[in-house]
């Protein structure tokens, strides 16, 4: 098992690029395996989600090429229409192949999607809207796979019970190539879903957003191939902003500008934190007292829910007292017992809310008891050094935060779940002056 040793109490500063965006780059992958024709991805970032996608496709048959940040992909012909269950359980994007599999084959056998478990995380939506496209997709619990049929994929009218983002760019992938119009209502609004749709045109697909939160797809015979460099990625920009805060450093990211961040700069801005926009970037930089800032995280264009165990950290060195209301996901606040050891005031509970149904976007009934939704936390309380375990990407990302804020040298185990979503995460810092080291431990 990897792990962090981190000395805390750097002071963070610099110049550091942002990678393209992982919530995006996933999902052109899969839209590229629409063509027989040569896909070239510029931007992409070199995370452990991607090879494992890279690997997915080159068991399907395609021809996949990496050289540096960009990828060409060429699948002329898919080899068979089956996702190995082993890599199925290490990327969720990798259940997104039901339509390049569909459109061209017309059978996609694919396993329950893996990848970071933050609750049930279910992709019913997506095979309900699937379903109705001509298909017949059956679960078979004794194989643990969807076993997905169709004569041609024909186009359909879906309503999305709840926002979901996987979902709409699995549905916008097997209605580019289906025939007729199809038209999704309660499309999710991500910025990342425009990649995939950008692709998709440049490959002579025909995908607008027709009214907000509706997509139009109109159907066509074949896709050709193009080429395309994915967006910033919004998450890391937040990620190193807060990580110059918090260390008193001061952090000019190149392309922040780029990113879709107005929900962060809103409530970055009312921290008091420093920040200066230039025409290639933003700084983010320490600014005196910290004040306390209420979140609830949200859909588009709402604050994001990878943000939010970040700010979490954040908050542990604001003045006052702020609370964090997660509505994404049922399971997310498990970083919080970190912070607890490492001495930060917080305290989870569930809010009162009167319209569960409208304000949670995961199924109600995958909720338990034991969930907690919402953390207060009472600042600022310096930290002290800790032993902590990576949950998922985002909040290991945190816990890293936390641990060059604090005083002493942490270590943290499971890091193979940031490399999922970060690219050279503790290079990058150390560039910035944190004094972070991968340790390889033999088994």
């Amino acid at each position: 098992m990897n792990k962090f040793v981190i000395k805390g109490g750097n002071t963070l500063q610099g110049e550091i690029g942002i990678a393209g965006a992982k919530n995006a780059a996933l999902k052109v992958l899969v839209a590229a395996c629409l063509t027989d024709e040569k896909v070239v991805i510029h931007n992409v970032p070199l995370i452990a989600d991607l090879f494992v996608m890279i690997d997915i496709m080159k068991d399907l048959g395609a021809d996949v090429q990496l050289e540096d940040h960009t990828v060409t992909i060429q699948l002329k012909q898919f080899a068979h229409s089956s996702i190995p269950l082993d890599k199925a359980a290490r990327a969720r994007t990798s259940s997104m192949f039901i339509g390049p599999l569909l459109a061209r084959t017309g059978e996609a056998i694919i396993p329950n999607p893996g990848g970071c478990r933050l609750g049930a995380r279910p992709i019913d939506r997506t095979v309900e809207g699937v379903g109705q496209m001509g298909v017949d997709i059956t679960y078979h619990s004794e194989d643990g796979y969807f076993h997905a049929k169709t004569k041609g994929l024909k186009a359909t009218s879906y309503r999305f019970p709840k926002s979901t983002h996987t979902g709409t760019e699995t549905m916008i992938i097997s209605a580019a190539l289906a025939q007729g119009t199809t038209v999704l209502e309660n499309a999710a609004e991500e910025p990342e879903i425009n990649d995939v749709i950008t692709l998709i045109n440049a490959m002579g697909g025909n995908v607008k957003r027709t009214a907000p939160r509706q997509i139009t797809i109109i159907g066509v015979e074949k896709l050709h191939g193009s080429e395309f460099t994915i967006s910033p990625d919004r998450i890391e920009v937040a990620t190193f902003a807060i990580a110059a805060v918090i260390t008193g450093g001061d952090i000019f990211i190149k392309d922040a500008h780029k990113a879709h961040i107005a929900a962060f700069m809103e409530k970055y801005k009312a921290t008091g934190a420093g920040y200066e926009i230039k025409e290639n970037g933003i700084r983010f930089f320490a600014n005196g007292t910290l004040r306390a800032v209420d979140v609830e995280t949200g859909i588009h264009p709402g604050f994001l829910t990878d943000w939010q165990a970040p700010w979490a950290i954040l908050m542990t060195q604001a003045e006052g007292v702020s609370t964090i209301h997660e509505t994404v996901f049922e399971n997310k606040m498990g970083y919080v017992a970190d912070l607890k050891r490492m001495g930060a005031k917080v305290k989870l509970f569930n809010p009162k809310v009167s319209n569960p149904e409208e304000v949670y976007n995961y199924n109600l009934e995958d909720d338990q008891p034991e969930y907690f939704h919402a953390v207060r936390i009472t600042g600022p309380k310096k930290l002290h050094n800790a032993v902590m375990t990576t949950l998922d990407i985002r909040a290991g990302a945190a816990i890293v935060l936390a641990a060059l804020a604090a005083k002493g040298t942490s270590t943290i185990f499971g890091i193979e779940k940031l490399d999922r979503g970060y690219e050279g995460f503790e290079t990058r810092l150390t560039k910035l002056g944190a004094s972070i080291k991968r340790v390889i431990e033999e088994e």
